[in-house]
Parts: structure tokens; sequence; C-alpha cells
């Protein structure tokens, strides 16, 4: 009996792939299709698979063509595929021509030629698609985004309003239509990223959240929870998304330790101590660093130990009426939780998460996690889990806010009650409520 063996996403699934899979079909007797699995398709910086492996093993079926379904999860695994289920010929697409050239130490390699005029990312790009603008207050923001947004199929970034429009005069490289006015960028696209200053930012998503745009913001939204509030509904009545964009959120790795920590794990959770801190000042014209990393530090302490604290104390080291240093200590009834921020010191940025059977641990800087540690009293029952994060991670923001545009609904990482109290505690921070300056 000739096994033959392919892979793919199969996502979207289409013309093209029923006549790959038919064509491998008549290569021999028996069929193996590989579906990649989820997170390795992360990992080979295809992000936005519009359905789950469940779904794109079911379409595989659905054809009847293949006599096994194997899921590919790890570089490598074609090897091993091909020594364990002892196959005779590999085949892929021809437009991965000489990429698996390797694999014919092991069995033959042929690569089939391509169905045209068909694929997954054209049907991904006509079904979702939005013109995006950008609204800033440096160039180098408007680089990442631009860098990151060419990895997702059907965002076109259109336009940028620079709050610092001396700043936009001095870059020639920005191929991008420049308003002066951030009105008309508004008559120009269907959905903004806003990283204005924290003084502006609620202006600029009011404005166009009430211009019916869809909004992806970096945080904090405001300095005000009413604000936010407002903005809330008012996403609401216009049918408009509003989606925050703290990064470390869309991560695989941090998901993954999320889940962990609330099934149980390690154990009851007791403390959860967050440290991000940076030497070299983002702004130096407004550099608190509470209103920088604050959301941050919040996140996972909101996300895991909820919003329903006890007692809240901020501290803080002061410059210039900013702070360059603070932390601030909530007490729940059943645990505790530090957020230490700075810019202009430095200390370790790690994540601790505290439980009675074990503990988490995400080395620095934590926040773009990749990698994290499940340890144990027994260090032989530690796990190790590796995640690995494309970019910086904007790539993965920017797929979630188009697919909810395209589901025209919110279906957030950040749940609008932990936004709320970011902005709550930012508020506090505004208003020196709980603070005390050392």
């Amino acid at each position: 009996m000739k096994k033959v063996i392919t892979y793919g996403s199969f996502d979207l699934f289409h013309f093209g792939h029923q006549r790959l899979l038919e064509r491998a079909k008549a290569l021999g007797d028996y069929l193996i299709v590989g579906v990649t699995s989820d997170d390795y398709d992360r990992t080979r910086g295809k992000i936005n698979a519009s359905q789950s492996i469940a779904e794109r093993i079911a379409s595989v079926k659905a054809t009847g063509l293949a006599d096994e379904i194997i899921i590919e999860e790890y570089d490598g695994q074609k090897i091993d595929d091909i020594k364990r289920y002892n196959v005779d010929i590999f085949t892929v697409g021809d437009d991965w021509k000489g990429q698996f050239d390797y694999l014919d130490k092991y069995c033959k390699v042929i690569y089939l030629e391509r169905t045209k005029g068909i694929s997954s990312t054209e049907i991904r790009s006509e079904n979702r698609n939005t013109n995006l603008g950008i609204i800033g207050d440096s160039i180098p923001f408007f680089k990442r985004i631009l860098n990151e947004a060419k990895f997702v199929n059907g965002i076109n970034i259109t336009s940028i309003y620079c709050e610092k429009s001396t700043s936009l005069k001095q870059e020639k490289n920005l191929e991008l239509k420049s308003y002066v006015n951030f009105e008309d960028l508004l008559k120009n696209v269907d959905s903004v990223y806003i990283k204005s200053s924290y003084q502006t930012r609620y202006k600029y998503i009011k404005g166009a959240l009430q211009a019916k745009k869809h909004v992806l913001y970096e945080s904090p939204a405001c300095l005000d929870s009413k604000e936010f509030e407002e903005l809330t509904s008012l996403a609401k009545a216009n049918n408009c998304i509003l989606m925050e964009a703290i990064r470390t959120a869309y991560s695989t790795a941090y998901k993954r330790l999320s889940l962990l920590a609330e099934i149980g794990k390690i154990g009851e959770i007791l403390s959860i101590d967050t440290t991000c801190t940076n030497m070299k000042r983002n702004d130096p014209e407004v550099f608190a660093s509470m209103y920088e990393w604050g959301p941050n530090a919040l996140l996972p302490i909101f996300q895991i130990l909820g919003v329903d604290y006890k007692k809240r104390e901020i501290i803080s080291r002061t410059s210039k009426e900013q702070d360059i240093f603070s932390r601030i200590n909530f007490i729940y009834p059943h645990a505790t939780a530090s957020a230490t921020v700075a810019e202009g010191a430095k200390s370790e940025g790690e994540l601790i998460i505290t439980g009675t059977k074990a503990y988490i641990y995400v080395p620095a800087p934590w926040w773009k996690t990749e990698y994290f540690e499940l340890r144990y009293e027994d260090q032989t029952k530690n796990k190790r889990y590796y995640y690995q994060l494309e970019g910086e991670g904007i790539r993965y923001e920017l797929v979630e806010f188009l697919q909810a545009i395209k589901d025209e609904k919110d279906n957030p990482r950040i749940e609008k009650q932990v936004s709320a109290e970011i902005c709550k505690v930012m508020n506090a921070f505004k208003n020196r409520e709980d603070l005390v300056e050392i």
C-alpha cells in the first residue's frame, strides 16, 4: 500500500483545497492529511485564520478524501510523521516549491500545481476589510503599526493624523495620506487606531465614535471612569467596536497562564505581583509611569483576582508633578496584589502568581510573554510552557479588532469592567486619592 501525506491550514475550505486533496489522493492508496493547529499556525506567522481547528478538520473530513487526519503542532513533525506512518510520498502545493526538499531523504517529494485565482488569503481579504486611520503623537508609533499591519489580511492603513505636525514634516518615508485636521481623517476611514497623548485620547475616541467609526485604542482610554462609561455607552448606541490595545492580553502565552491560574493548577491564589519599568522615558514631556505602564501592570491583577478589592494604596515618587516610580497595593477578601511601575527607575520586570499548591513565574519582560513556568515545591514536577510571540504583538490585536468588526460584536480579551477599573485607578492617581508620596 502506497501512503501519501500532505499538510495545510485548510482555512475557509475552497475549491483549491479540494483539488489539492483529490490530486494527493490520486498519488497513492492511503491519504494522511495534517491540519495545522492554531498555536502552530501562529508560530508560522498565520495569525488570522477565520476558523477554529475543529471547523477546519471537519471541512477536510467532509470531502471523504482523507483516510486519516492528524494535527500538526510543532517544527520537525513532518519528519516524525513520515517515519511513524511509513509514508511513501509527501506532497504540497507548488507555492512551497523547494522548501521541503529536505524531506526527500525520507520519502518522495512532489509539488502539485496550485489552482489559480483562489486562496484563503484572498477570500479573507474579500470578506473582512477595513480602511484604518492612525491617530498618534510619534513617528515610531506610526511605523510600528504600519509594519505589523502587513501581516494582517484585510487591514488597509490609508491615512494618519499626527498631533505633532512638526515631527511629521521631518519624516519623508511615510507613504500615507496625512491630515491636518482630525475630522478630515474621519471622513476617509472606517476605523481608527488611537495612541495620542493622555490628555487628548478621550477627545479623539469620543470624536471617532460620534462619527460612527470603530476604535482600537492604547490604554488607558481616559483618566476618568465616568468618561469611560460615556465612551462605552456611545459605542453601543452607534454599533461601534471599542477595543483596548494592551498587547499582552492578545498573546497565547498570557492567555494560557491565565487559564491555568483560573482552573486551580496552582491552588488558591494568594497574591499577584507585577513589575513594569523602563529607564528611558517614552515621552520626555509626559512621563507619568502610572499612565505609561499602569494598564499593563494592572491587567493580570484585575483579570485573575477581579475588581472587587477591599482596599487600595498608591505609593509614588514624583518629579515635576509626574511620577517616576509608583506601586499600587490591593487587598482582596482572600488575596493581595501589587503592581510596580517606573519611568526613570529599574527593577526586574517579572510576574509572579502565588498559590497554595505552586506558583506561576514569568521572567522579564513578562508583558511580552512567550515563556512561563509552573513551579512546585518538588522541582521535578515543574512545567515549562513556550509560545512564540511574533513582532510586538500588535498584529494579534489587529486580527481580533478586524474579527470583531466582521462579527459586529465585541468578543474582548479585555473585559469592559477591567478597562473601567483601569480608568478608575488612573483617575485616583490623577486626583491623588489613596496616594502616599515618598
